[in-house]
């Protein structure tokens, strides 16, 4: 049975360990106090995770589920170009929960936090139906620094890190019935945020990013609404991952790999701290129709791309 709360919270003070980086007080006092270094932004970002909806228990073991959460806040701060600093967990857990689920939970998510020296700060503890954790993530960059999603330009190239359609193509197997082993090797159950690349492309000129987290379409579609442009997607110039196909490569979401734009002056190279990195197409002038994403396939033909990913309460999700 899970322990009570102030045991609990004691218990993941002792996980969390002695704090790093900017954070002054963490988990003890009513609010944490950070301190970034001068002439810094600080950067803030929150997700919502929720058991059947983002992850389910009979697929993915606790120390994953931890890991893949801490992972879409720590990966919104490699879109930016940031380095992340701290994190806050508020967590909702059945009263009937096995103290070793929330211990494997919070060892995954810690893993991955030491991994890129963040600190775990401090968050709340409540009961609930099912499992549910907002977690917060902090980071810092030089003051103005930030790469965003409207920095985008005509004439701007496409890129991608790494491989596309790999975690769909595993919560595929899963859907089907098919037992995948929550092996690291599996981007879907380990995921890795793409600090690093973040960035070196935020040094070297990138001039939009975000991260993959609801499918190459849908994510593309934002930087062109933003930044108020179109682009041309090449089929042939895709990474699709082995296990996947070119509709979970272009629509399947969850990769967590970087997509970024910079002028042809930017000199990108095809690897990125080792991280493979692939040009796939080209941001355009702004079309007047409602679809701003093209697809040229091999033999020359363009056509619409219409934005299918991953969307909340969409219907096609």
């Amino acid at each position: 049975m899970l322990l009570p709360e102030r045991k609990l919270i004691q218990r993941i003070r002792r996980q969390a360990g002695p704090a790093a980086h900017s954070l002054v007080r963490g988990i003890g006092d009513d609010c944490a106090v950070l301190r970034p270094a001068a002439k810094h932004d600080l950067l803030v970002t929150t997700d919502l995770c929720l058991e059947d909806v983002h992850f389910r228990r009979a697929w993915h073991p606790a120390p994953c589920v931890g890991h893949r959460c801490l992972t879409r806040g720590l990966s919104d701060i490699a879109a930016m170009g940031g380095e992340a600093v701290a994190c806050f967990v508020s967590i909702g857990l059945p009263p009937n929960l096995p103290q070793k689920w929330a211990d494997g939970f919070f060892s995954g998510l810690l893993a991955l936090a030491h991994q890129f020296g963040v600190s775990l700060a401090g968050g709340d503890v409540s009961s609930s139906e099912k499992v549910l954790a907002d977690i917060v993530v902090t980071g810092q960059l030089p003051s103005g620094e930030a790469v965003s999603r409207s920095g985008a330009r005509p004439g701007d190239r496409i890129y991608v890190t790494g491989e596309l359609g790999g975690s769909a193509a595993t919560l595929k197997q899963l859907y089907a019935g098919q037992k995948v082993r929550p092996t690291r090797a599996n981007r879907h159950f380990y995921p890795l945020p793409r600090i690093q690349a973040g960035q070196w492309l935020r040094k070297h000129g990138a001039s939009a990013m975000l991260d993959l987290s609801d499918g190459l379409s849908v994510d593309l579609a934002h930087i062109c609404e933003e930044s108020r442009v179109s682009a041309i997607v090449k089929v042939d110039s895709l990474p699709i991952a082995k296990q996947a196909d070119l509709h979970l490569a272009l629509h399947g979401g969850e990769d967590y790999e970087l997509l970024f734009t910079a002028p042809p002056k930017v000199k990108i190279p095809r690897a990125i701290h080792g991280l493979r990195v692939t040009e796939i197409g080209m941001i355009e002038p702004a079309k007047k129709s409602r679809t701003p994403l093209s697809i040229q396939h091999p033999d020359g033909r363009i056509r619409a791309l219409k934005p299918s990913g991953w969307e909340h309460f969409s219907k096609n999700s």
